[in-house]
């Protein structure tokens, strides 16, 4: 194999896994939330408010520092105020499903709606602000952007670019699938929030306070999912603000849950084939074929997925048992 095609395959290697982080992101997010039971659908709302109070906080802090800003506390600034506005998000979502006991699906696909309000209000004010382009500096770019690792691990043929050459999201994103996958299959914690999401009445009659999990996995798995938002904001869009938003990889996020079949480990090796289907019309496009059709690829694949699981009828490939239905402790 030549050095140049070699070398081809690598960068689209690459850049499917850089492709991959804000879904993988969205989809570890999504898995927590309905492993309790709760159905949020506005994982696109929540990724879109992410990506502007990431953004909006980078800047703000970048304004504030001029020449003395930080690279990584631009990116603390960036994560922290991402995954605030994923809780918030989320924290409505939860008073009206868990609380008022409101329709999940209804309120997920409103929340969709308001965090893409809220977002492109955030956005479109800092935009009237600067009176232009909302952009971060090219310094605080190269934070977000550039690999973390050292140069000589970089410097490893073929195996350097591939593995030791990205920022510092994807590694924190497959930390979170494995840590999370852990917490589920091995803590008391974990286990007490598949409890919770399989059978609430079962769990609530052992002790378990099903309120308190629903409300922490549905705010923990929001948060999470909103910094994906921004992680998509700061890298693939290069720091810049666009009205127009995520390209649907909130929702792409949600059909990824089903194809994972609601495994964080399964979300390592999901989101990089849906990152790959997401890209392909990018580097490899087919003349006779639009670029639409491959953005339809990942729903396809999920449906394929769907009919097999319903096929197999595996108990562990099943969704839990509680997912989108409201609790009513009276109804014990």
């Amino acid at each position: 194999m030549s050095m140049e095609r070699m070398n081809t395959i690598t960068l689209f290697l690459y850049n499917i896994v850089v492709y991959n982080i804000p879904l993988l992101y969205g989809t570890v997010g999504e898995i927590i939330t309905e492993k309790s039971g709760s159905l949020n659908l506005g994982v696109e709302g929540l990724m879109f408010m992410g990506g502007a109070f990431g953004l909006c906080g980078a800047f703000v802090y970048g304004q504030a520092a001029g020449d003395h800003a930080v690279g990584a506390v631009a990116v603390a600034i960036a994560l922290l105020a991402s995954f605030a506005a994923g809780v918030i998000g989320s924290l409505i979502f939860s008073f009206l499903t868990i609380t008022l006991r409101a329709n999940q699906n209804v309120t997920g696909l409103a929340l969709t709606i308001f965090g893409t309000g809220v977002g492109q209000f955030v956005g479109e004010l800092m935009r009237l602000k600067v009176g232009g382009n909302v952009t971060v500096s090219n310094a605080l770019k190269d934070a977000f952007a550039n690999p973390v690792l050292p140069k000589f691990l970089q410097d490893i043929p073929v195996v350097g670019p591939i593995l030791f050459s990205y920022n510092f999201f994807v590694y924190l994103g497959f930390a979170a699938a494995i840590i999370m996958a852990y917490v589920m299959a091995k803590t008391r914690c974990g286990l007490s929030l598949c409890a919770v999401g399989e059978s609430p009445a079962t769990a609530d009659a052992a002790g378990i306070n099903v309120t308190k999990y629903r409300y922490l996995a549905t705010v923990i798995g929001g948060g999470i999912s909103a910094v994906g938002g921004m992680v998509y904001t700061m890298t693939i869009a290069g720091g810049v603000w666009n009205h127009t938003g995520l390209s649907g990889e909130g929702w792409v996020a949600v059909a990824l849950v089903i194809f994972c079949l609601w495994k964080p480990l399964n979300a390592l090796w999901g989101s990089i084939l849906f990152g790959g289907l997401l890209i392909f019309y990018l580097r490899l496009p087919l003349p006779f074929l639009p670029t639409q059709i491959y953005k339809v690829l990942p729903y396809i694949v999920t449906a394929i997925v769907l009919i097999v699981v319903s096929m197999r009828q595996h108990k562990e490939d099943q969704p839990p048992q509680g997912l989108g239905l409201n609790y009513f402790r009276e109804e014990r």
